[in-house]
């Protein structure tokens, strides 16, 4: 029987490249599954951390998920019970391998399809990034997902998007029937042979955004050779999770799909602006979602006494000196630049976002009345929580 040339690309070419003794120095980290902007969107900011997470890593490659997970809870000192699937026996080791360096526990590794999810759940939450888009029939992968939830769990999905990968499926086409047949490290051969015969003008060259093939063979081979790759759109996107009776609960950069930074106010709402944004942009190579069983979503504690924030790449001190000093927060992000303009009064209550404290205790230690605290704090919220640089969770409270 001949292998299914998916499978034989992961076995040859376990993706995303990883070298298990560089967990020694370094915990890659990404959305989704990171677990306080998990609870921001999923669970309203509020999930109770003690009870244990039952998670699932559905196709999980290499590991990036599984290990960012598995460290984070690990270090915040919260229970789980996490398993990893994925049809790969060559990126299973490399996960495993991974996880044994780093010491972490309560991880179930499984070989499988994540279309058989259902007999191993169900989960709070599963992580399923990079894979729908590379089945057979996506849309009974996002059934299966469904189908593995349990009634308050959440799922954190990435897909790949159309048009930040221009140039990309061309080349796809084009290498799929110079090369049908030929085993995987043959094709990768004789693709870079021709990529490299390629004018300069062909878009894929003049795509800047798209790098996966300079960074190693499992990324050239990922990005331009794979054997299936079915991209969505936003809209595409919204109509898999209705048909898998799910609700879109949120994205981590949701400015993103707001197209008022590039045309001002438009009469436009919900998936017709998203989608909107969507084309104008044309920069999005992935769209990362998170989302929950419809008539579940649980929206986040925007300004709540309770929620508690954190910061997401930025120290509150220094974030504070400079809204101090400018009055305004500047964020860089998918080639665009994104201004905010922010009181210099709500420095010091920047200040104190440490993801222990709550709003509360925030505005009580800055001695801000609560009239003088909403407008203030709103500010913060739009810049920081638009951008994915604040989440509200009680993961460390």
């Amino acid at each position: 029987m001949t292998q299914d040339p998916v499978s034989a690309q992961y076995e040859a070419f376990p993706y995303p490249e990883r070298k298990p003794t560089d967990e020694r120095k370094r915990l890659i980290t990404g959305s989704p599954s990171l677990p306080v902007e998990m609870d921001h969107w999923l669970w309203g900011g509020a999930r109770d951390w003690s009870v244990p997470l039952r998670v699932l890593v559905a196709g999980g490659g290499t590991g990036d998920a599984l290990i960012q997970l598995a460290q984070i809870l690990t270090d915040a000192g919260r229970p789980y019970d996490i398993t990893y699937l994925d049809m790969s026996a060559a990126s299973r080791r490399i996960a495993e391998k991974r996880a044994q360096i780093r010491k972490l526990e309560n991880i179930t590794f499984l070989t499988g399809s994540l279309l058989d999810a259902g007999q191993y759940g169900p989960f709070d939450y599963i992580d399923c990034c990079g894979v729908l888009h590379h089945l057979p029939d996506p849309q009974a992968g996002f059934d299966a997902l469904a189908g593995a939830l349990a009634p308050e769990g959440g799922i954190g999905l990435m897909v790949y998007a159309p048009l930040g990968r221009s140039g990309v499926y061309p080349l796809q086409a084009a290498f799929a029937t110079l090369f049908d047949g030929l085993a995987p490290e043959k094709r990768l051969k004789r693709a870079k042979v021709v990529y490299r015969a390629l004018p300069d003008a062909h878009p894929f060259k003049q795509n800047s955004r798209v790098v996966d093939h300079k960074n190693g063979d499992a990324g050239f081979y990922d990005l331009l050779l794979h054997g299936r790759d079915r991209p969505y759109t936003i809209t595409d996107l919204m109509a898999a999770l209705e048909g898998a009776g799910l609700a879109y609960a949120g994205a981590p950069e949701p400015m993103l799909y707001d197209p008022a930074s590039l045309v001002g106010e438009v009469e436009l709402s919900g998936l017709a602006a998203m989608q909107v944004a969507e084309n104008l942009r044309g920069t999005f190579k992935t769209h990362v979602a998170y989302a929950r069983k419809k008539g579940q979503v649980v929206p986040p504690p925007f300004g709540q006494d309770a929620a508690v924030p954190h910061l997401r790449g930025v120290a509150g001190g220094d974030l504070a000196k400079h809204v101090a000093k400018t009055g305004q927060i500047t964020i860089d992000t998918a080639g665009e630049a994104f201004a905010f303009e922010v009181p210099r009064a709500a420095a010091e209550l920047i200040e104190g976002v440490d993801g222990r404290q709550s709003l509360m205790a925030i505005r009580a230690r800055a001695g801000i009345e609560a009239a003088e605290f909403g407008p203030l704090w709103a500010s913060v919220e739009h810049a920081l929580c638009a951008s994915g640089m604040m989440h509200y969770s009680r993961l460390l409270a």
